[in-house]
Order: C-alpha cells, then sequence, then structure tokens
C-alpha cells in the first residue's frame, strides 16, 4: 500500500491544494492521511479545516490543533529563539481570535493518535502509528537528539514493542 502523509498544513490554503492537487495526479495512492497542526501561522484556518473534511481526510490533531480547540494560553509550539516565540505567540493569539466555532469543535474532535492495519483489523499490533510529536503527548517534541532510553520509551508507549 501507497499513503500520502500530510503534516504541519499550518493553515496555508494555497500549499495544502497544490500538495492535494500533487497527490490527485497520481494513480498509486492508496490512502492520505494528515498528522496535524492544521491550523496556526497563515490565515486559511477556517478554509483548511473545511478542505479537509469535505475531502474526507483521516488524521490526529496536533499541537497546535488541540491547543487551540481546549482554548490553552499558548500553542504549545517550540521556539528556537526569543523573537521565534514571542512571534509564535503573537500568531496563536491571531489565530484564536479567528477560529470560527465549527473549526473550533473540528480541531476538538480529532483523534491524539490513529492506528493503521494496512493488512486488516486482525493482527496484535497496528502496522503504522499516526501521532505528532510523540507517542505520548503532542506537544512532546521526539527530536534527533533524545537518548535511545527515550526512544524505547515511546516505542512501548504506541505499543511496537
Amino acid at each position: 500500500m501507497k499513503y500520502a502523509l500530510i503534516s504541519d498544513i499550518h493553515a496555508n490554503l494555497p500549499a495544502f491544494e497544490a500538495v492535494l492537487a500533487d497527490i490527485n495526479d497520481q494513480d498509486d495512492v492508496d490512502a492520505v492521511y494528515h498528522l496535524g497542526d492544521l491550523v496556526g501561522y497563515a490565515p486559511w484556518l477556517n478554509e483548511v479545516v473545511a478542505l479537509l473534511r469535505e475531502r474526507q481526510i483521516p488524521g490526529i490533531a496536533g499541537n497546535y490543533d488541540s491547543t487551540l480547540a481546549a482554548d490553552y494560553k499558548h500553542c504549545g509550539c517550540r521556539a528556537d529563539t526569543p523573537r521565534a516565540g514571542k512571534l509564535s505567540h503573537l500568531s496563536y493569539e491571531w489565530t484564536r481570535s479567528h477560529v470560527s466555532p465549527e473549526t473550533k469543535r473540528a480541531l476538538g474532535e480529532l483523534p491524539f493518535r490513529l492506528d493503521v492495519r494496512a493488512q486488516g483489523g486482525h493482527t496484535s499490533r497496528p502496522q503504522m502509528v499516526l501521532v505528532h510529536g510523540a507517542p505520548t503527548l503532542n506537544t512532546l517534541y521526539w527530536t534527533e537528539d533524545q537518548p535511545d532510553s527515550f526512544c524505547l520509551k515511546m516505542a512501548n508507549a504506541a505499543g511496537l514493542r
């Protein structure tokens, strides 16, 4: 099976439409999933979520989606510099003030995790676990500098060990 995985759209409708067009041009994609962070930073948050729902693309909540749906005080974003942190907070406040009730509800309905069993549902473990960030928390960043012990802990949390 061949999957198209879309992640971190961040409300960029023109880019999202271009990606969908490219996927549509490929005749060998069996399924499309999104991996969260549908909103934030770009201005088309309501339009992106509406298009995703119209296309019935299943997926999960990213940190930005979860925090916006819960009306949390910040996006759970990771910033590399103080300026980037300040800008992410400004963006989050703008996003909070422009999200429609329907979009907020749709974001709140997204699951935290999605197990995909391409071979059918009768296997003891999923063949693919879709999460945003890490299997334990979508605001936790799983980066290349994490020790092996962290990676094993995440694999256990995902049920892959």
